[in-house]
């Protein structure tokens, strides 16, 4: 069931409301809410302008008429509403999803298959996978639910002096992407042994990366000072829970560097270098990336939420 469309402001507040207490400690209400009210402009934007749903369906071309493609703000059930947007992971259009950008309080367990009900009833003729939820509850505090991403963070101040760095570890600016291929096979050897890597994390875009390096926030990590992988991040990290940000872009170290606990150091030498102090570091590792996970936190970054997503059942193969 519709239900009249907030303003970014109000979705703003939703968005606060639901936000682990410990963000709330780093980055003053204010300031956040209105990050947070430039970010959900874009979501009323998507409920609204036909011709932006009319690109996105000429994009995905997955056979839906344009407006199947616009933002919902929907009455789930009593005092809750949800703002449901279709997605699809990695702009791939056979793996589609809901997603839950906003709601009006936090869910629980017993509003799961309202929720449920309610992203199908809108989008269920692109067939889903799944309705995905944002909680600042732990990983595993949803049953019913399956694993997704969390949020690792930690304001600079906190993290750039950290422990005694070892020896021979250091950062240096990357000035090009000459080591790009040694990533892309670091990667693939990762992959190799363990199965379920290439599903949680992949490397970006060489475009990207580039962008990085021109705004001087992709380091090449270096060991006795041999090339032994990259560390990065972006600036753009306003639409992160409304917080003013790094986002950590790429970790990777090559194979005979990886088991020697350089992982979790790699944290506050990208800390370091990072000249804004006044932001908060933040990065996404899947739930089921235990090694990932246990690195930032070691470093000093906090779980403060994630995603989860509610499984749809298939009616046919993707």
């Amino acid at each position: 069931m519709s239900a009249t469309l907030p303003s970014a402001p109000e979705l703003a507040r939703f968005s606060l409301a639901g936000q682990h207490g410990l963000t709330r400690r780093w980055v003053d209400d204010e300031a956040r809410l209105a990050n947070l009210t430039e970010a959900h402009a874009f979501d009323v934007r998507l409920a609204t302008d036909l011709e932006l749903a009319a690109q996105r369906a000429q994009r995905m071309d997955v056979g839906r008429p344009a407006d199947a493609f616009l933002n919902r703000w929907t009455t789930v059930s009593g005092d809750l509403h949800a703002m449901l947007s279709i997605r699809f992971e990695g702009l791939d259009p056979d793996k589609p999803f809901v997603d839950a950008t906003v709601l009006s309080r936090r869910f629980t367990a017993d509003d799961l298959p309202a929720l449920a009900h309610a992203g199908h009833e809108v989008y269920g003729g692109f067939e889903p996978r799944y309705l995905r939820l944002w909680s600042a509850a732990q990983a595993d505090a949803h049953p019913g639910t399956n694993r997704d991403r969390r949020l690792l963070a930690a304001p600079l101040t906190d993290l750039v002096a950290r422990r005694h760095l070892p020896s021979g570890l250091a950062l240096a600016p990357a000035r090009d992407l000459s080591r790009y291929e040694d990533a892309v096979a670091a990667y693939a050897a990762v992959d190799e042994t363990h199965r379920d890597h290439p599903a949680q994390a992949a490397i970006q875009p060489a475009g990207d990366l580039a962008e990085s390096i021109e705004a001087g926030t992709l380091f090449d990590v270096l060991v006795d000072g041999e090339w032994a992988g990259y560390v990065g991040a972006t600036r753009d990290g306003r639409a992160d829970m409304g917080m003013d940000a790094y986002v950590v872009q790429e970790i990777i170290l090559v194979p005979t560097c990886r088991g020697r606990g350089y992982g979790r150091h790699l944290t506050t030498l990208l800390a370091q270098r990072l000249p804004d102090r006044h932001r908060v570091l933040v990065g996404t590792i899947h739930a089921d990336n235990r090694g990932a996970l246990e690195a930032a936190i070691d470093a000093g970054r906090y779980d403060v939420g994630g995603w989860v997503q509610v499984p749809y059942p298939r009616t046919r193969s993707r």
